[in-house]
């Protein structure tokens, strides 16, 4: 299978996955990005069996309003039950870095909220340790200077991503060169950085299920 036949089967195994969790009043949490893409498609299937989504981008929002799914305000909802996205790496913890849509921000927030976080990702995201692909950092605008000089320290290469602009009107930096063997510290640290919204680690809040495409199949984690 190709990468996006990959992206294909995690996404419609997903779909087996959380359908008997669902009920009529249930809240599902939609992600961004290419994988995410293709589980909307497949949850356009099963829209009859909860009452409505929360998306982490506008994107991803208008696709799903365009297959008839509701999407709710995160703060119009008691609760989310599943939360299905995508990761640009995962390890063997189930930590991720994500945010390669620039949607991290609001990727972390429904992620924080739902009762479960299921990772759909094709079987090139997997790594032992975290960093290669290099990690978004979503700042303030007046603060973008300054954090890049503070992730310097780091040890980390930032690099401004010209003519981005995300959801929240902010903007990314991405950081090349760091291995990331303690991804829960890491996240922390950044975080600190005053200026930052928040980075692409997702440690201190891992998937609870990574679905991995293989060659041999989906693989459940």
């Amino acid at each position: 299978m190709n990468q996006d036949e990959l992206k294909q089967a995690v996404a419609k195994k997903a779909i087996d996955y959380i359908l008997p969790k669902l009920e009529s009043d249930s809240i599902v949490g939609v992600g961004t990005g290419s994988t995410a893409n293709y589980f909307i498609d497949y949850l356009a299937e099963i829209k009859g069996h909860f009452d409505g989504t929360v998306a982490s981008s506008e994107g991803s929002a208008e696709r799903l309003k365009q297959h008839g799914i509701p999407v709710y305000d995160l703060n119009s909802v008691d609760s989310v039950v599943v939360y299905v996205d995508g990761a640009d790496e995962t390890n063997p913890q189930r930590e991720l870095i994500k945010g390669g849509g620039a949607a991290l921000t609001r990727e972390k927030i429904v992620a924080a909220v739902a009762d479960e976080f299921v990772c759909i990702a094709d079987g090139s995201k997997w790594v032992e340790i975290l960093g290669g692909f290099p990690l978004p950092v979503e700042v303030i605008p007046m603060a973008r200077a300054h954090v890049g000089r503070e992730l310097l320290k780091l040890g980390g290469n930032p690099v401004y991503r010209q003519g981005v602009v995300t959801d929240n009107g902010n903007e990314i930096i991405d950081v090349h060169g760091l291995a990331i063997t303690d991804a829960k510290q890491m996240e922390q640290d950044i975080n600190q950085i005053v200026g930052v919204v928040t980075n692409g680690l997702f440690a201190a809040r891992p998937a609870d299920v990574l679905l991995l495409g293989k060659e041999s199949g989906v693989v459940q984690i």
